[in-house]
């Protein structure tokens, strides 16, 4: 079997372990392992977890930083058959304990401390069994009873079929409560197969992870992974220095990070004159990446390397594809006039379609319900790397599935429209389209007429009532005043319905990317600003 025939992602990483062996999967510290060391960690590991009593289907959440405990752990759980809960510890406690008490995880593999916090908080009462990685043992079966006990007699593991459930990845509930999407083996196959074949990814390729569950892939596909010293959930803070020597030390070729960090180490290699020539590629996802802030991340970089912003989410990934060579030499001029941003052409296998907006629920798919060129509404996506499942969300599917007698139809809950060229363009949230005496505003529209503002570092268009208000964050050192709002109000594509301005000192953003802004706590700021 090869890695293109595997049928799970567990296999994969087995079959790169025996082709690849000495060379480095994972580098931590300067820590190296090699895929020789970390296929035996999985074969070990799986072994154990089936021989302490875990079966196939069931499920075991896993709460251990990024190292090669959580990967060892998460490739053994896949090939094992159990089925890992993959929750980011950064969406906040009282989320944490709402997802682990929707999954009831039958297993509990964490740290020392996530096993405080579920003991003190109650969490996952029907985890039978519980594991920890690293630290005091608590008095707890550790990783390492697990790699004893698989080191005993072997038990044959179970033969995976591509509909197996793979993985439950919790969203990070930017705009509501997180939910389980539902991985099966032949969607994380495909999504291995998409990212080789989109971005010409080799065998022993060196990859910067600063999103540690893209590592998975990036492990899957041979690649050696370096897990740089940071906080993983505040990626926005990053210790620019953390990023750049571990680029340099190691002849880095592949650095994914979210906009927030590309922002921030950019503006940081733009101060000192640093160059980063071995990257030959970078991706940023998680929330729109602006043309000024690839302009100055590009400067690093070798003329021909791009900067690639891949459109999805978690449970569509990735659905459409471009980059900074046509988004500064093209689309950034139209996305500074209030088009919104162009995310690129739908990749192969994706089939997309923009369908009128609907808040509630549709039943059955329609060609009727799709909207002509140039016309804004909800993105809608079909394809082998598209989710079918919330677990355990009757009323979300219900929301974001259209059955088309067939298969069906995943809503985005974005906004957009296509041009007469096939690229797709994000207009913003369908939950934070503002709605006016005189129309619908749609944010990213309206937001990049003054972004483009020197002395603006972000905006949030939000609704106190009926009325539009655009918050404004501005650059670190500019300070507000009478005459840079009017100033604002009066930029050439500025939107003629907003007449409220707000200045906000550091807008909320999400926890997983810290880039994604939480219009619903500014829209309740502004309202209050307002008296409204």
């Amino acid at each position: 079997m090869t890695a293109t025939q595997a049928a799970d992602i567990g296999s994969r990483l087995l079959d790169n372990a025996k082709r690849l062996g000495k060379q480095p999967a994972l580098i931590q510290r300067d820590k190296v392992t090699t895929y020789e060391e970390l296929g035996k960690d999985v074969e070990l590991l799986a072994q154990g977890f089936l021989r302490a009593g875990l079966q196939r289907n069931q499920r075991a959440a896993v709460l251990i930083p990024p190292s090669r405990d959580f990967f060892s752990t998460a490739f053994a759980l896949f090939r094992s058959g159990v089925t890992p809960v993959l929750i980011d510890p950064g969406i906040g406690f009282s989320n944490l304990g709402r997802c682990l008490g929707e999954a009831e995880p039958d297993a509990f593999v964490g740290s020392a401390k996530a096993h405080i916090a579920r003991a003190g908080a109650g969490w996952a009462p029907s985890a039978r069994l519980k594991i920890v990685a690293g630290g005091p043992s608590l008095g707890l079966p550790t990783l390492e009873t697990m790699r004893e006990i698989g080191a005993g007699r072997t038990l044959p593991l179970p033969e995976l079929s591509p509909e197996t459930r793979a993985a439950i990845l919790f969203t990070s509930g930017s705009t509501g409560a997180p939910k389980g999407a539902v991985y099966e083996h032949s969607m994380f196959s495909a999504q291995v197969d998409q990212l080789r074949s989109l971005f010409d990814i080799k065998e022993g390729e060196v990859s910067l992870a600063t999103f540690p569950l893209f590592a998975i892939f990036d492990l899957a596909l041979g690649q050696t992974v370096i897990l740089p010293d940071m906080d993983f959930t505040r990626p926005g803070m990053v210790d620019p220095m953390a990023i750049v020597e571990p680029v340099q030390k190691h002849a880095v070729t592949q650095l994914f990070g979210s906009p927030a960090l590309i922002d921030r180490v950019g503006r940081f290699g733009a101060r000192h004159g640093i160059a980063l020539p071995s990257l030959r590629r970078v991706m940023s996802a998680g929330a729109p990446v602006p043309a000024k802030v690839m302009e100055t991340f590009a400067k690093m970089l070798s003329p021909e390397t791009p900067i690639y912003t891949p459109y999805g989410a978690t449970e569509a990934l990735p659905v459409a594809l471009t980059n900074s060579n046509e988004i500064l030499r093209e689309t950034a001029k139209e996305t500074a006039k209030g088009k919104g941003i162009c995310v690129g052409r739908p990749v192969p296998g994706i089939k997309a379609e923009v369908i009128r907006i609907e808040d509630g629920p549709i039943k059955t798919w329609s060609d009727e319900l799709k909207l002509p060129v140039g016309q804004v509404g909800e993105i809608v996506v079909q394809g082998p790397v598209v989710t079918g499942e919330y677990f355990r969300r009757v009323d979300d599917m219900a929301k974001a599935k259209i059955g088309d007698g067939k298969t069906f139809w995943h809503r985005m809950g974005d906004l957009g429209y296509f041009d007469d060229q096939g690229r797709l363009w994000f207009c913003g949230r369908k939950a934070h389209r503002v709605r006016t005496e005189k129309g619908t505003l749609y944010t990213i529209c309206v937001e990049q007429a003054y972004n483009v503002h020197p002395a603006v570092k972000r905006t949030a268009l939000v609704g106190a009532g009926m009325i539009p208000v655009l918050c404004v964050e501005l650059e670190p050192g500019n300070i507000p005043s009478e005459s840079l709002k009017a100033e604002l109000l009066s930029l050439p594509n500025a939107c003629a319905e907003v007449k409220d301005l707000l200045f906000h000192p550091a807008f909320p953003v999400d926890t997983r990317h810290n880039a994604k802004i939480n219009r619903e706590a500014l829209a309740v700021w502004a309202a209050k600003e307002l008296g409204a």
